[in-house]
């Protein structure tokens, strides 16, 4: 494992000397002309590398008008999960000279400590979502009848250090913080347009308090406060936000793709004594784990709901005109749908 992981860092650092080889002869493609550019200090447009979806949209949001005068890069664009990404040559070019880079800060995305480390931009400004919750970052947290890590990985005999639960985007609360943050950067990057993004903060953060709200109200009247998941469970910050408990089968950022059979009778007995009729899944579920769990119940008779996780939106459905806020009232509506 250790050596596998050496090995990943070397070739990571090869494929970051050669695209920035190769961006020093070739430069950047440039976006769309505006009449109101996005500039960085240098009077060029600002360049902007999210990794994943909620990143790229809260940018988007704050950006407003000037999102299409600003070069702005959603790396897994094609539905890739965030747990399993490996940067190409191109990404980390566009990071080593971009003007704003902003990524998750857990142990999926390690990669980006290399990265940094050869920024050819040395006035990027840098956003850590980890980072930026400090305190309120959560460890991952292994509940009764969840499965853990496999056996022999437990065996070495070595103290761990804790693992942090990375999916700080899905509390709608954590979102006004970060979103507060992609602004500040953004102000010393083009002061010239600070106001406006102080604005465009201003009418997000209010979009963000209103659904807040309304998961607070579904979640306090709810009839049914304990969720079931045959599937990972990233949802966490959202459940306890909410005052929601759950069980799931794996924890959020598991692997593990096949469930014990202690697994699935105990998460079968748990919807039994809860009386719940629902059981969800991530999005891209094959709902197999679910369904198993459903044969294994009294009543045989519960459905399967999804909650996205906004970890595998591609850019096709961008281009319909998905956004983080609509996502999650999507899920809004699923949960009101399972539990009140």
């Amino acid at each position: 494992m250790e050596e596998s992981f050496l090995m990943n860092k070397k070739i990571t650092g090869m494929m970051l000397c050669a695209a920035i080889a190769a961006s020093a002869l070739t430069g950047c493609a440039g976006s769309e002309p505006g009449a109101a550019a996005a500039n960085n200090s240098s009077g060029k447009k600002l360049s902007i590398v999210c990794t994943i979806f909620p990143e790229y949209d809260w940018v988007r949001q704050i950006l407003g008008d000037h999102a299409a005068d600003a070069e702005l890069t959603y790396l897994l664009d094609s539905g890739m999960d965030l747990h399993s990404y490996q940067p190409t040559a191109l990404d980390m070019s566009k990071i080593a000279e971009c003007d704003l880079f902003v990524y998750v800060g857990g142990e999926s995305d390690a990669w980006t400590e290399d990265a940094l480390k050869e920024a050819v931009n040395k006035d990027m400004q840098v956003i850590s979502l980890m980072k930026v919750m400090g305190d309120a970052a959560k460890e991952e947290e292994l509940k009764e009848g969840m499965q853990g890590e496999d056996e022999a990985d437990e065996e070495t005999g070595e103290e761990e250090e804790p693992e942090y639960d990375e999916h700080v985007w899905l509390s709608l609360r954590n979102a006004k913080t970060l979103c507060t943050e992609i602004a500040g950067k953004l102000s010393v990057l083009d002061s010239a347009n600070a106001a406006d993004y102080k604005a465009n903060l201003g009418t997000y953060t209010a979009q963000l308090d209103k659904l807040d709200g309304e998961f607070k109200a579904l979640a306090d009247s709810a009839s049914q406060k304990t969720l079931v998941f045959g599937d990972r469970f990233p949802f966490r910050y959202l459940t306890d936000d909410y005052g929601l408990d759950y069980y799931a089968a794996f924890v959020g950022c598991s692997a593990e793709t096949e469930a014990s059979f202690e697994t699935i009778v105990f998460l079968a007995g748990k919807m039994d004594a809860l009386g719940c009729g629902t059981i969800f899944t991530i999005e891209n579920s094959d709902h197999k784990i679910a369904q198993t769990i459903i044969d294994n119940t009294k009543d045989k008779n519960q459905t399967i709901a999804e909650l996205n996780s906004l970890q595998s939106v591609t850019k096709d459905q961008i281009g319909t005109g998905v956004t983080y806020l609509s996502l999650m009232q999507k899920n809004y509506e699923t949960l009101k749908a399972a539990i009140r």
